[in-house]
């Protein structure tokens, strides 16, 4: 019988659930490639917030993201990639995901892989930029740190590559809402099938960095938490040197997963650095009606 954490079963999971559909969005020619996202919000917004999860993560983690925003009038996009084995590739799949969506720019809010990821593309897009900001949650800056540059992933089954992924979820205190959110990622990464947990790791890890001085004048916010998590302060560290002007949100506690485990802390910290666009065309929502 397979395992069902409380957070699946609770009633924002299964309302956001019933209310927003899960799409599948074909960005290739012979049609290989399937993103899977959750598009909330206005369609009109032409610079939504998009979602990015960590390797073990489906586009659902990012529910309680979902919900809050979209009820304050955000488009909010939480997306899943298909495999890709170069961050070229999925460069190139995230950039015809955004053109499919009618997107002109993104603000990002990448949590760990998904951070990293979110750097890459707005180093990649840098002529043309398609990046409006960035949001990094746990995230990094060097692949180095993960001391796998050379493993051969996709030679892995299954249960070992579970076990890699599944060696940093310890929560690393008996608070309740930490363990919720280890629980439901550890549901989450059963549901990954072993070219997709391949491919997340190799992209985590094959030996790659950001060019952060590419990156200097792009507004960015770095959220992390006080107690611990998978990363060492090292890694936190060096991203707050390589960007110094950015913001911080740091948050007490909260683990490897605050979106989930503080949703109301992080929700905020997303509102705040959203706020600062809001009387441009990089708005991330409608127009409020004016008062009367």
């Amino acid at each position: 019988m397979s395992f069902v954490s409380d957070l699946s079963q609770s009633q924002e999971y299964l309302s956001f659930r019933s209310n927003i559909p899960l799409r599948r969005i074909v960005v290739d020619s012979d049609g290989s490639k399937v993103w899977k996202l959750y598009d909330s919000g206005p369609k009109t917004v032409a610079t939504p917030l998009v979602c990015l999860p960590p390797v073990s993560g489906t586009a659902d983690v990012f529910f309680q993201q979902i919900l809050a925003l979209n009820a304050k009038g955000y488009r909010i996009i939480s997306a899943e990639h298909p495999v890709y084995w170069t961050l070229q590739e999925w460069n190139e799949g995230f950039r015809k995901l955004i053109d499919h969506l009618g997107c002109k720019k993104v603000h990002i809010f990448g949590a760990s892989l998904g951070g990293f990821l979110a750097q890459k593309f707005a180093e990649y897009t840098i002529n043309h930029p398609r990046v409006a900001s960035l949001i990094l949650c746990n995230s990094f800056t060097d692949t180095s740190v993960f001391n796998y540059n050379d493993t051969k992933f996709w030679m892995f089954p299954s249960l070992v590559l579970k076990k890699m992924v599944m060696g940093n979820f310890t929560p690393f205190s008996m608070d309740e809402e930490i363990v919720d959110a280890v629980d439901f990622m550890v549901e989450r990464l059963e549901s990954l099938s072993r070219q997709e947990l391949a491919s997340r790791l190799t992209l985590n890890c094959t030996n790659c960095y950001v060019q952060p001085q590419k990156l200097l004048e792009l507004p960015t916010t770095i959220m992390d938490v006080f107690d611990k998590y998978a990363l060492s302060s090292a890694v936190r560290e060096e991203l707050y040197k390589c960007y110094p002007q950015a913001k911080l949100a740091h948050l007490k506690s909260g683990g490897n997963f605050p979106y989930l485990s503080r949703s109301d802390e992080v929700n905020l910290h997303i509102e705040i650095h959203l706020r600062q666009f809001e009387e441009s065309n990089l708005c991330a929502r409608e127009p409020l009606p004016a008062a009367v």
